[in-house]
C-alpha cells in the first residue's frame, strides 16, 4: 500500500530577488525536517493523524513560518492563533481559534477532536479547555520575532492589515499544513496559522474552518489550504476539491488544479493547497509566485520546493 505525505509553509513567497541563498536554505531545511519526521511516522506504521500533527508541530516550532512560534502580531500587539485537524475515515475533526500562548495549536485542535464532544472551540473557552488538558502557556517572549515585529510596526495605527504572503516586503509567509495517507489508506489533514498582521476585531481566516481551509474524507481527499483566507472561506475551497472528485469523478490533480487555477481566481483569491487521496496520490497547485512545499511517498518520490 502506497503511503505519502505533503506539507506546506504558506503560499506567496519572498520575491525571488529578496530571498537570499542562506534564507532559502533555512526554509528548505525546516520544511525537510517536518517532511521527514511526518514520513518516518508513516513508515513506522503510525496513523495519518499522527503524521500530520508531527509535521505541523515542527513547522509551528520554526520562527520562519506564520504559525506557533512565528505567528504575526495583531493590532493589539498580541498573537492569535488558529488551527484545525481532520481525519478522513470517520470525518472526525477538531478546531481552535483566537488562542494565545499555546506552543503547538495543532495539538490542541487534535485534543478538541479526541477529548471533547465538540468540533470547534474559540477564544477564552478554548483556553479553558487547554488548561483542563494540561497545556501551559508560553510567555509573550517565546512568540516574539524581530522581523514579525517590524512588519507590524510598519502598519500599526493604520487600517491596513497584511496577509502574511503579501507580495511586498521581506516578510515571512504563511499558514502551515500537512496532509497524509497512511499504510491503511486512511488520510488526514492539519492546518495551523498565526493569522494576518495587524488584524482587528477577532478576525478568523480559513485555516480552522472545516471545509474551507482544511478537510479530509477517505472517499475523496485530504486538503490543507494557504492563501487569502477570506476568499478561501467564500469559495469553501477544501470541500470544493472534494466535491469535484465525488460528483464529477475528477482526478485529485484535476480537481485541485480547477479550484486553485480557475474557481478561486475567478473571485479574486490567491494561494494554493496541498492534497492527498487514499491511494497516496499528491497534488500541490498554487497560483502565486511560489509556495513553500514538500512531498514524499513510499515509492521514492521526494521534493522540497519554493518557486514554480
Amino acid at each position: 500500500m502506497k503511503f505519502s505525505i505533503a506539507i506546506h509553509g504558506g503560499a506567496g513567497t519572498l520575491v525571488k530577488g529578496m530571498m537570499t541563498p542562506e534564507l532559502e536554505l533555512r526554509y528548505k531545511a525546516d520544511l525537510e525536517k517536518a517532511l521527514d519526521a511526518g514520513y518516518k511516522a508513516l513508515e513506522d506504521g503510525k496513523s495519518s493523524v499522527d503524521a500530520v500533527e508531527i509535521a505541523v508541530n515542527i513547522l509551528e516550532d520554526s520562527p520562519l513560518f506564520n504559525a506557533g512560534k512565528g505567528s504575526v502580531f495583531t493590532a493589539n500587539e498580541t498573537h492569535e492563533m488558529d488551527a484545525s485537524i481532520m481525519e478522513g475515515k470517520n470525518l472526525n475533526a477538531g478546531a481552535i481559534s483566537l488562542i494565545s500562548g499555546i506552543k503547538n495549536p495543532i495539538s490542541l485542535a487534535r485534543d478538541v477532536m479526541e477529548k471533547s464532544e465538540h468540533v470547534f472551540l474559540a477564544a477564552e473557552g478554548a483556553m479553558i479547555f487547554a488548561k483542563m488538558n494540561g497545556y501551559t502557556t508560553e510567555p509573550d517572549s517565546y512568540f516574539y520575532d524581530d522581523l514579525r515585529h517590524k512588519q507590524w510596526l510598519e502598519i500599526k495605527d493604520t487600517d491596513s492589515f497584511q496577509l502574511d504572503h503579501s507580495k511586498s516586503k521581506d516578510s515571512k509567509f504563511g499558514t502551515v499544513g500537512a496532509v497524509a495517507c497512511d499504510k491503511n489508506g486512511n488520510i488526514a489533514a492539519a492546518t495551523s496559522t498565526g493569522g494576518m498582521t495587524n488584524k482587528k476585531f477577532g478576525r478568523i481566516g480559513d485555516s480552522p474552518m472545516v471545509g474551507a481551509g482544511n478537510y479530509a474524507n477517505n472517499e475523496t481527499c485530504a486538503i490543507s489550504c494557504t492563501g487569502s483566507g477570506e476568499f478561501f472561506i467564500r469559495g469553501v475551497v477544501a470541500y470544493d476539491v472534494a466535491c469535484l472528485i465525488e460528483h464529477k469523478n475528477y482526478s485529485l490533480e484535476k480537481a485541485a488544479d480547477e479550484v486553485i487555477n480557475k474557481r478561486i481566481l475567478k473571485i479574486g483569491g490567491d494561494g494554493g493547497l496541498i492534497a492527498v487521496n487514499a491511494k497516496g496520490d499528491i497534488a500541490m497547485p498554487f497560483n502565486t509566485e511560489g509556495m513553500y512545499r514538500g512531498c514524499r511517498d513510499s515509492e521514492g518520490k521526494k521534493e522540497v520546493l519554493i518557486y514554480n
